[in-house]
């Protein structure tokens, strides 16, 4: 019996541990800036949805660029660099009040969000195992998936019990802990020779054999931004303010609990295994949430949303990956996230009107009926392609 090939090296914990504290902010910031619009700066829930729109529309218009950038002057230089200017606008927060000087704020720290992340799931990717890509990038995915319940758990606890000024004091001095394992990350990428070629194409953009399956997660982003951009306001009408931490608490020990037997049978049964369930799980968590009258349903819901983003979003990232070359796996990265996250800016701007005009438990309905599509769309693309193989 072969050994299999080890995927917590040295390099994939520094990595798991720097995206981690990059995505603590992002989704530490994404639950509490809605609630500081809303109550201090006296915003209205649109504005507060635009906090999160024009912070990924500015990643999504940069995303595309990243692969090249990581070409030309290499990966683990490209995350040090974001990272660190990542961590200079977090820091900015405590001495920026009003809201239009915030946006301008969120479309800078956007920027380098989408370059910083690119570089560590691409760097990730490269330092997992072929024949572990599954499980390996599953077990990367995790690091974001902490970070969905640690970051809100932080900042709605802070916010609760201090201030707003303290959670941005918080969330500075957390990603200067994670400078240090950014820090870490091992030389052990290949030099990079830059290139003569000066005019961008298509391939310098995006991977064209992970568009598919880049598009369907892009379907689920706008989904999910339901829950990612207005979750605090939702639970807040409801009266559950307190208990959104403990709903993103069971969501991450969902994904957590499941992760090693998801990421295992990706890589032993195929990727439909998975993603099928996993899509169901969604659409059930979002009718959940939709129709939630109790704190049981609240908690419940929060349970089988997380057992499907956690199953679908990192098995997405997979297939995208592996769709192409091993040399082209920054842009493939980087054709992932630009849908994925153009769903989430997109979603976040149109469900919010949709929030404001019919109510949030049409909100959620609707979010689930996206979530189908996406279902239907991805058995499409798997029938096309067993057909072809």
């Amino acid at each position: 019996m072969n050994k299999k090939e080890p995927i917590w090296t040295k390099a994939f914990i520094s990595l798991f541990a720097t995206n981690f504290s990059i995505f603590i902010i992002f989704y530490g910031l994404v639950s509490a800036l809605p609630l500081y619009a809303t109550d201090v700066l006296s915003r209205s829930d649109e504005d507060a949805g635009l906090l999160m729109t024009i912070f990924l529309i500015s990643a999504i218009i940069v995303r595309p660029f990243s692969g090249k950038i990581l070409d030309l002057i290499g990966k683990r230089k490209v995350l040090w660099t974001t990272f660190f200017l990542y961590l200079l606008c977090t820091a900015l927060y405590y001495f920026v009040e009003p809201f239009e000087a915030l946006l301008v704020l969120r479309l800078v720290q956007g920027i380098f969000f989408s370059i910083a992340t690119t570089a560590s799931g691409s760097l990730a990717a490269d330092n997992i195992p072929i024949s572990r890509r599954g499980a390996g990038l599953g077990y990367f995915v995790m690091s974001t998936n902490l970070a969905v319940v640690v970051g809100p758990f932080i900042t709605l606890t802070i916010i609760q019990s201090f201030s707003y000024d303290a959670m941005f004091l918080t969330l500075t001095a957390l990603l200067i802990i994670g400078a240090i394992a950014a820090l870490m990350i091992p030389a052990d990428e290949k030099p990079t020779t830059p290139s003569a070629k000066t005019r961008l194409t298509w391939n310098d953009l995006f991977e064209k054999k992970a568009l598919p399956i880049a598009l369907n997660a892009c379907i689920v982003g706008f989904s999910y931004a339901s829950v990612l951009s207005y979750l605090s306001i939702y639970s807040q009408q409801k009266g559950v303010l307190h208990l959104t931490s403990s709903f993103f608490a069971i969501f991450a020990i969902v994904m957590l609990v499941t992760r090693p037997y998801t990421g295992r049978i990706f890589d032993e049964k195929g990727p439909k295994y998975i993603i099928i369930p996993g899509l169901l799980s969604f659409v059930i968590g979002l009718i959940l949430l939709a129709l939630m009258n109790s704190p049981f349903l609240f908690l419940l819901s929060g349970a089988f949303i997380g057992l499907g983003y956690g199953a679908v979003v990192p098995s997405f990232q997979t297939l995208a990956i592996q769709s192409t070359t091993h040399a082209r796996s920054g842009y493939a990265t980087a054709t992932f996230f630009t849908l994925f996250d153009t769903g989430l800016a997109v979603g976040s701007f149109i469900l919010g009107m949709i929030a404001t005009q019919f109510g949030y438990q049409n909100l959620y309905l609707l979010s689930s009926v996206f979530v189908i599509l996406a279902l239907i769309l991805f058995m499409g693309i798997q029938k096309k392609k067993d057909r072809l193989a």
